[in-house]
């Protein structure tokens, strides 16, 4: 017969939980669209030698592209 993969000496004990995001991740900042665009419908973003577009389209979305 096979072991049973929950019990046993190497099983997960029930009480442990496991990590979340906020656990091992430190706080990321976040900065509202609005601030962002500051009333327009496009921004350009420079990262290192490339462009990107950042859009607010009619449909409330944001876009990025390259």
């Amino acid at each position: 017969m096979f072991a049973s993969r929950t019990s046993g000496p190497n099983a997960p004990s029930r009480t442990s939980r496991s990590a979340t995001l906020s656990d091992v991740a430190p706080p990321v900042e976040t900065v509202d669209s609005l601030r962002l665009l500051h009333g327009h419908r496009e921004l350009l973003i420079r990262h290192g030698d490339e462009v990107y577009r950042l859009r607010h389209t009619r449909n409330d979305k944001l876009i990025l592209t390259k």
